[in-house]
């Protein structure tokens, strides 16, 4: 990926190639970002205020976010979901379970957690157990898998929508397609990823001390394209604190059919150019045969 960036030492790169080769270059150095990464969250508290660094205030602006992405998407993509058709999903880096109990469990009937800190997921399992309000026999977590995501394989056919919020920034580039191109095996016939994530103004970020990289959204959708997925929607999270990065939703699906929001007059022009080109083609053909009616049936 051709962008600069820099680490929070202030160390610049001139692109993220040069980057990963100081960072996973070997497969020592590789074993070492994921090692220092897990022991970064292993050293904290299970809490919504440990795994939100000390911001837990945010979380009710957090859920009430992604809520409203995630209800307009439901409404566009399952209509017609309920007892004859269930919906199951995938919470990718669930750490204590915090987006499944405030948000995924409401809406699916079944809801997977995968999260690689143990005494993360058993909090989850904690907090999701009956007797705790956390489920009920129609909106339950079913499995709760303890694995990093780069090397974490879902059942085929299985998930309507993958969920993964703030965890992807600690896999590399190569894991992280690696990582889409596995999970989009695990999607249901018209299934979709919802991706939420901290945001650089331009090229990357990299934390030395948590092992993670944050990227620009340009950044993102070159790893999109990679992975063979493409922009059905997306968001801007508000209400958070100046002193966060920006926050962004993006809804991926694995067929290049951007929502119907997208198709608005207005937005033609942030279609790329070989769908512009099409929407141009489509258009002039229809002016043209409209001229022939008028000329053939309108004229004396």
């Amino acid at each position: 990926m051709e962008v600069s960036g820099a680490d929070t030492d202030g160390h610049e790169f001139k692109n993220a190639e040069e980057m990963w080769m100081e960072q996973v270059g070997n497969p020592t150095k590789r074993t070492q970002w994921y090692r220092e990464g897990l022991g970064y969250w292993q050293g904290l508290d299970a809490s919504v205020d440990g795994v939100l660094g000390g911001y837990g205030y945010v979380n009710d602006t957090d859920i009430m976010g992604s809520e409203v992405f995630l209800k307009s998407i439901l409404a566009e993509r399952f209509p017609f979901a309920g007892k004859d058709r269930p919906l199951v999903a995938l919470d990718c880096g669930s750490g204590i379970g915090r987006v499944t109990k405030n948000l995924l469990i409401r809406y699916f009937n079944e809801v997977d957690l995968v999260e690689p800190v143990s005494h993360f997921l058993e909090a989850a399992r904690q907090s999701l157990a009956p007797e705790n309000n956390g489920a009920s026999d129609v909106h339950k977590p079913a499995n709760f898998f303890c694995v990093p995501l780069q090397e974490f394989t879902p059942d085929a056919g299985r998930y309507d929508v993958i969920w993964v919020q703030w965890c992807i920034g600690h896999l590399t580039d190569d894991d992280f397609i690696s990582f889409f191109r596995r999970a989009k095996l695990g999607l249901k016939a018209g299934g979709i990823f919802i991706l939420k994530e901290n945001i650089a103004k331009s090229g990357f970020i990299l934390d030395k001390e948590d092992r993670s990289i944050t990227r620009s959204d340009v950044y993102y959708k070159d790893l999109f394209h990679h992975c063979g997925l493409y922009a059905y929607k997306s968001r801007d999270q508000t209400g958070f604190p100046e002193e966060l990065f920006p926050v962004k939703m993006y809804a991926l699906t694995t067929e290049n059919k951007p929502s119907e929001e997208l198709l608005h007059p207005i937005t033609l022009l942030s279609l790329n150019e070989s769908v512009r080109n099409r929407c141009t083609f489509v258009l002039g053909y229809f002016s043209t045969l409209y001229f022939y009616v008028q000329t053939i049936f309108l004229c004396p």
